[in-house]
């Protein structure tokens, strides 16, 4: 064959040189290949991935509109970090935090503190981790003991609390959720609170099923123990998906700075902030909450800059996104973003509801999110896992998962509405689940047990 590049460019996309030999895996080819070749494979092979779309386990951003996408493309290149370097950038993160400690309703907003993170899991990590300094600070100016710091939440939360507590040795007090308490709601929070605790998660928009935590339930409950013990805990709200939620759905519900305990909050820009993978938001409800020690002062490409976060180098496009969404939809435009979102979650739990085999354990009427069980008594032949795996096979992801501790027993399915599913596909996967429960009880005979949970995205 020859090898001439004139050739190389007319000959057969499928048969060129490297298309027709398997591409190396975990060794580095010895020779180059075309970028159109080494384009056509992986282009080819991610094929084989699941169409994002249609991927209802996660509550992660999967569709931007052309104008946000040009954008992007227009600042793959700037990191975040180079501030002097890429100072409108830096001014854009600083615009964006304000504006959500704003839509907070801290105090003072423009005298608050905030950054950007790649995620929820940094900026979760960077809240907690001023709770600790902060008790730290406190603990060591009265003479008293800092070994065994504890941190209280509920045994729903996102394993990013479980890692923090794992990473920076403070003892996870998990308060079990329950039939009767479906989250952490200020239920006998005075025997998981001590000298030690740190202070408090509440979740706006858990994981499992899609509901608030009531932090001002939570927050009374701590006054009431301050009241009795002189024990003065804060909360952290992890607000991932609710923070861009509730202001614009539910203005009513008073779960943030409006409460004097809240410290500190985040959220996920990249989930119902409506930007691309990755970016989170922390936010301090003022100033002298986030402790000064830890802010670093680095010289990095010419000038000095503070940092506060656990990543370094990381992108700034999607800084630019949000503040494009900003813009470009307003208080309005995310209003009905998230009314269309949740409409959509609304329809299906009620044709969840309607079908007789299964019984909701949510309805999506907090966040659009929501979670249902096979209805007691209906078929021991098969469960929600065989469900699972019959909707991926015609594309949906629609994942199964057991409930936390103490509620491990129970199965349930859930869903994730973001923006981009139509009430047309709606109604189509409503269709898809109601003709595949067909099929599972007609069969006859117990399905095999499942060995393995098909994927579970938080």
């Amino acid at each position: 064959m020859s090898t001439n590049p004139e050739f190389l460019e007319v000959n057969p996309l499928f048969a060129r040189p490297g298309e027709a030999t398997l591409a190396p895996r975990y060794t580095l080819g010895e020779k180059m290949l075309g970028p159109e070749t080494a384009y056509q494979i992986i282009h080819d092979e991610i094929k084989l991935d699941g169409i994002s779309r249609l991927n209802l386990a996660t509550f992660v951003g999967t569709w931007m509109d052309d104008h946000a996408r040009r954008l992007y493309a227009e600042a793959f290149d700037k990191n975040m970090i180079d501030k002097d370097e890429y100072p409108q950038t830096a001014a854009i993160e600083d615009y964006c935090w304000h504006i959500v400690a704003d839509l907070w309703h801290a105090p003072e907003p423009r005298a608050t503190i905030g950054t950007s993170t790649i995620g929820s899991s940094e900026a979760c990590m960077l809240g907690a981790l001023a709770l600790k300094r902060r008790w730290q600070h406190d603990r060591r100016a009265k003479g008293l003991s800092t070994e065994k710091p504890n941190l209280v939440m509920s045994s729903a939360v996102q394993v990013c609390w479980e890692k923090f507590c794992n990473y920076w040795d403070v003892e996870a007090r998990m308060v079990p959720v329950t039939d009767e308490h479906p989250c952490l709601d200020g239920h006998d929070l005075a025997d998981y609170v001590d000298e030690n605790t740190i202070g408090v998660v509440a979740i706006m928009g858990v994981t499992y099923t899609g509901i608030y935590e009531p932090v001002a339930t939570i927050s009374a409950a701590l006054d009431a123990i301050q009241a009795a013990t002189g024990l003065d805990v804060p909360i952290h709200v992890d607000a991932a998906s609710g923070g861009m939620v509730a202001p614009f759905l539910q203005p009513e519900v008073v779960w943030d700075f409006r409460l004097p305990r809240v410290h500190s909050i985040n959220t996920s820009a990249h989930k119902y902030g409506l930007v691309y993978p990755g970016l989170g938001w922390v936010v301090w409800r003022s100033r002298d909450l986030l402790p000064d020690d830890m802010v670093f002062t680095v010289s990095y490409l010419g000038g000095d800059m503070p940092t506060l976060a656990l990543n370094f180098s990381r992108p700034g496009a999607q800084v630019l996104l949000q503040y494009y969404l900003f813009l470009r939809l307003g208080f309005e435009g995310y209003r009905l973003v998230q009314q269309a979102s949740q409409d959509v979650a609304r329809f299906l739990a009620q044709g969840i509801a309607e079908h007789g085999a299964f019984e909701l354990v949510s309805d999506g009427s907090d966040i659009p999110v929501f979670a249902w069980r096979l209805a007691e008594g209906h078929t021991e032949n098969w469960n929600l896992f065989h469900l699972s795996d019959r909707l991926r096979a015609r594309g949906w992801l629609v994942p199964a998962y057991p409930m936390p501790d103490n509620l491990s027993d129970r199965i349930v399915q859930r869903i994730v509405v973001r923006n981009g599913l139509s009430m047309d596909l709606a109604s189509r996967l409503l269709t898809a689940i109601a003709e595949e429960t067909v099929y599972l009880d007609r069969l006859e005979g117990p399905m095999p047990v499942e060995d393995h949970h098909p994927g579970f995205s938080h």
